[in-house]
């Protein structure tokens, strides 16, 4: 049974709280304004008195908003003290430059560090689909392996790079809100015209048996600077170059923000100037720069 810290008790604090105390482990909880921990007890986790006490663990998690908040709470001669020769977890948000200037803290003061990112909601935390990201030294995480398995089924080890955490969880990041941003612009659209928004959600569900391959295939294409249109295409740079303009002039016809289709009309623009307009979808990251 392992001793283990989360510094915070938001809702993906107190997930991982739940998930550890279910895994058998002795968790300690702490969070600036305590009584958001207390409801931690009933799950058999003990609410530290301060952060110093907090820290008296095998391996602490820091799960606050981001890395400045974190650099408030323990890049602190007491705290910095206290956890020497500990590992510690950072788990906030940010980028890997972030992340390197942790490490490095970390190692100014003989404290075993590791990066991380979670891909999944406070709900799916402990469940066998959980994939949270680490990066770090492989023999601080290979000693912590098991105990992390209780918070997250598919815990994904990226190597010894610091910052390769945060660099996928920002890749995979970009997606997700690029993608969101997109339902919203589509459910603008529909609504502007008085369209079925559960119509454009039921069509939006069938098409994606088409787009997550073109996406996969895009990834493919672009590692091995594969631009030209074979048989294994889905669709040349051309009809997208369109359809964003076709995008542009409806979002200002309607009175909607164009931030995205402006944006992917920049991109589209440079590749097909740079003489890419019949290859491969793929091709438009050489506007990407």
């Amino acid at each position: 049974m392992a001793r283990i810290s989360i510094l915070g008790a938001g809702r993906m604090g107190a997930a991982l709280v739940t998930a550890f105390a279910k895994g058998g482990h002795a968790v300690t909880v702490w969070n600036r304004t305590a009584s958001r921990a207390k409801p931690l007890e009933a799950v058999g986790a003990r609410v530290a008195l301060s952060l110093l006490d907090a820290i008296d663990a095998d391996l602490v998690i820091d799960i606050v908003s981001d890395y400045e908040a974190s650099a408030e709470l323990v890049r602190n001669d007491d705290v910095s003290r206290a956890l020497r020769d500990k590992t510690f977890l950072e788990l906030a948000s940010g980028t890997p430059k972030e992340a390197q200037r942790a490490a490095a803290w970390a190692e100014q003061n003989g404290i075993r560090y590791l990066d991380g990112a979670i891909m999944a909601t406070p709900d799916f935390i402990g469940q066998p689909g959980c994939t949270i990201l680490y990066s770090g030294p492989s023999a601080v995480f290979e000693e912590h392996r098991t105990i992390l398995g209780a918070i997250a089924g598919n815990g994904l080890y990226l190597g010894s790079e610091i910052g390769h955490a945060n660099v996928l969880d920002n890749a995979i990041l970009v997606v997700l809100w690029g993608s969101v941003y997109g339902v919203l612009q589509g459910a603008a659209i529909c609504e502007a015209e008085r369209f079925s928004l559960d119509a454009f959600g039921s069509a939006l569900e069938g098409a994606w048996p088409v787009v997550a391959p073109l996406l996969l295939s895009s990834i493919d294409r672009i590692g091995k600077r594969r631009w030209a249109a074979d048989a294994t295409t889905q669709s040349t740079l051309a009809p997208g170059y369109a359809s964003v303009r076709h995008l542009l002039a409806m979002s200002k016809e309607y009175g909607i923000d164009a931030a995205l289709p402006e944006a992917l009309h920049r991109v589209f623009q440079r590749a097909v100037d740079a003489g890419h307009r019949d290859d491969d979808i793929a091709a438009a990251y050489q506007g990407m720069r």
